[in-house]
């Protein structure tokens, strides 16, 4: 008998064939800048791919809106950009943004857009926030082209206070889940607004749903800041094959590892936090799918310097080499990956389609620039690894 043992790069090579397209176009449409994607899959298989449009240069607490295009043929065609975001009534900017002069008094910030796809009702749920500070819910009844108007859920992060006295909310990004129980959930994070950016110190923790979207309830902090987990913020997630969810979570420990927590409902009695030693942490957003079973899929740029050490120097922790990792057993172990841009790239998303197609909508940086002056968003389409 013959035995042939494979390693990660022949596995990666197994794969079909990339294919990429560019969605949303920095410097068109009005924006200077399109950022922090994300995408679902409907139940009728229509693609919804999502993001800020930023209309300055000026970061995160900036002029921004949130847009959205749809896809009805897999991909081939797409929808005009249409903006989805809007709060009536009087507006003011978080003090923490001013107080660090990160923005104008007058900038409207609508941030961090999160979608679920209902797989049992063809619901599109979505959150978005405004300001980094209010939060709200509004949903789609016909697959992605029109949304209620929103309703806002603040009050779920009020009830966080006891515990955190936050003054910077946030909902994901990406996508939230829908549990096999129905249950909706979205990861997310909560910052004193003190430190850099007015986005640290920070937690993280989970809202859900069990009505359908109609209410929503606070789950219990899953990774606090601490000296060994600092800073834990953006926070992807997954159901596992035993249903216990999983949260992946970015951080700024000096372990430069992504942090990993479950918990046998998605609210509470969270699994002490640990580092996963496969998967790099350059301080950067990435993306967790479960594809069913025990089959996981985790994207993120790949690129540190693999014993850490090096980590803090600069350019090895750069946002570079968007690689999506696969795991057959809940993420226990990774066997192969796909590098899918080797230069500068950042934020991403997973989405996976009835047809078995595996989505990453992503951050393509510019060229000769770096990923916080994304070029583009791509979305680029492959299916799990042959041989894997």
């Amino acid at each position: 008998m013959k035995v042939i043992f494979l390693s990660l790069l022949a596995l990666a090579l197994m794969a079909e064939p990339v294919k990429k397209q560019e969605i949303f176009q920095s410097g068109t449409n009005g924006y200077a800048l399109f950022r922090i994607p994300g995408i679902v899959v409907s139940k009728k298989g229509t693609l919804l791919a999502y993001a800020e449009a930023r209309k300055s240069m000026r970061g995160d607490w900036g002029p921004i809106d949130v847009v959205l295009r749809r896809s009805t043929d897999k991909g081939a065609t797409w929808s005009p950009m249409k903006t989805i975001a809007r709060v009536e009534g009087p507006k003011s900017k978080n003090p923490v943004a001013l107080a660090q002069n990160l923005a104008n008094p007058s900038d409207v910030t609508y941030n961090n857009p999160v979608a679920i796809a209902d797989r049992k009702t063809g619901t599109i749920h979505f959150l978005f926030c405004l300001e980094y500070m209010r939060a709200f819910y509004m949903r789609s009844d016909d697959d992605g082209e029109n949304f209620s108007k929103p309703v806002e859920i603040t009050s779920t992060f009020e009830a966080f206070r006891p515990d955190y006295a936050w003054k910077v909310l946030a909902t994901g990004p990406g996508h939230g889940i829908q549990l096999r129980n129905g249950r909706l959930l979205v990861p997310v994070w909560l910052s004193l607004g003190t430190g850099g950016h007015a986005h640290r110190p920070s937690v993280t923790s989970t809202i859900v749903s069990d009505d359908n979207g109609k209410s929503w309830k606070r789950g219990a902090i899953a990774v606090p800041d601490t000296p060994e987990f600092v800073f834990p913020n953006e926070t992807t997630a997954a159901q596992l094959s035993d249903g216990r969810v999983m949260l992946n979570v970015r951080s700024e420990s000096t372990a430069h590892r992504r942090l990993i927590v479950t918990s046998p409902d998605g609210t509470g009695n969270w699994s002490q936090p640990r580092f996963d030693s496969a998967l790099l942490e350059p301080i950067c957003f990435g993306s967790l799918l479960s594809l069913g079973g025990k089959r996981l899929a985790f994207a993120n740029p790949d690129n540190l310097d693999k014993t850490g050490g090096a980590a803090v120097a600069g350019k090895s922790r750069d946002r570079k080499n968007l690689t999506v990792q696969f795991s057959q057993d809940n993420g226990q172990t990774w066997k192969a990956k796909i590098v899918i841009e080797q230069g500068w790239s950042g934020y991403s998303d997973l989405a996976y389609g009835k047809d078995q197609t595996i989505y990453l909508f992503y951050e393509d940086g510019a060229q000769g620039g770096n990923a916080y002056q994304t070029a583009s968003l791509q979305l680029a389409q492959f299916t799990w690894p042959k041989g894997l």
